[in-house]
């Protein structure tokens, strides 16, 4: 399986340029910022650590030290009412201008708990990002690489067939990975998401066949699980899965892709984007533990 470079990482003060409201879920916002001209992604699944401001704040509280030279300590060591907010996002899109460089960034947010009446109140990244308005600030942690070891679909040359899973927190990456797919490529595909209003087919490259299901919560749609047990898949020598989302399914869907579809675990990538009942603060503590 291709391996990725070594990556230098940096910080990239950024602002926000504009927001999209994508479906009842997902919210578009695009970053500009003169520093993104160091920033390189070759794209697909990209992982990128954001920092928010917040609530009071005109611009994320951030140590004094760059990334490399203890930043993450430094982090913990600010007051937990102060610091800037950390949350990790993928990369959903970036534009470069004629000579190269990058000018924007498009990060998509899952908006949970910003509807009136809401049973679960929102995480300070939703609330942050439903009320974005032009000018406000972030700060990005970012490659300046385009090959990075925070690339993780890394398909084998070999592959004959891609399966992909993601719920509503890595659709954004599963949208990129189906836009970046070469011609020729047979992949099978499913959406997890809480709204029908959430559905909307991603792009593909042409050439390339991409057969998309959508689980919608909303209408009583099966597990994960039980949707791509049931399905026939076309038959492969060398099929590559990448799935992503939540962390429990995540585990029991590779634990049925090993075991009982009998692919190669190294043939498996797998990410746990969030983890239920579990803030990102506990699941990083959970994880450093």
């Amino acid at each position: 399986m291709p391996t990725a470079t070594a990556t230098p990482y940096r910080m990239f003060t950024l602002q926000v340029a504009r927001t999209r409201r994508l479906t009842p879920s997902l919210l578009r916002v695009t970053f500009s910022g003169p520093e993104l001209g160091a920033f390189a992604s070759d794209g697909r699944d990209q992982s990128l650590t954001l920092f928010l401001p917040r609530p009071g704040q005109t611009e994320p509280v951030m140590p004094s030290v760059e990334y490399g030279d203890g930043w993450r300590q430094a982090w913990l060591d600010t007051p937990e009412d102060t610091r800037a907010v950390m949350r990790s996002y993928t990369l959903r899109a970036l534009r470069r201008d004629v000579y190269g460089a990058t000018t924007e960034v498009d990060i998509d947010f899952v908006l949970h708990g910003t509807e009136p009446g809401a049973a679960t109140p929102a995480g300070p990244a939703s609330r942050w990002a439903a009320d974005a308005a032009p000018g406000d600030r972030a700060v990005l942690l970012g490659p300046s690489v385009a090959d990075n070891g925070a690339i993780r679909f890394r398909p084998p040359a070999d592959a004959d067939l891609v399966l992909l899973w993601a719920d509503e927190t890595a659709l954004p990456a599963a949208s990129a990975i189906l836009e970046t797919l070469p011609a020729g490529t047979r992949a099978r595909v499913w959406l997890e998401v809480p709204h029908a209003g959430d559905c909307h087919a991603p792009p593909t490259a042409a050439g390339v066949d991409a057969e998309i299901t959508w689980l919608v919560r909303d209408e009583g749609a099966p597990s994960a699980v039980e949707a791509i047990r049931a399905a026939r898949l076309p038959a492969a020598r060398a099929p590559y899965a990448w799935i992503a989302g939540e962390a429990g399914c995540v585990k029991e869907l590779r634990r049925h892709l090993v075991r009982e579809r009998e692919l190669d675990r190294t043939r498996v990538t797998f990410v746990g984007y969030w983890r239920r009942g579990l803030s990102e603060e506990q699941l990083r503590a959970q994880a450093a533990a």
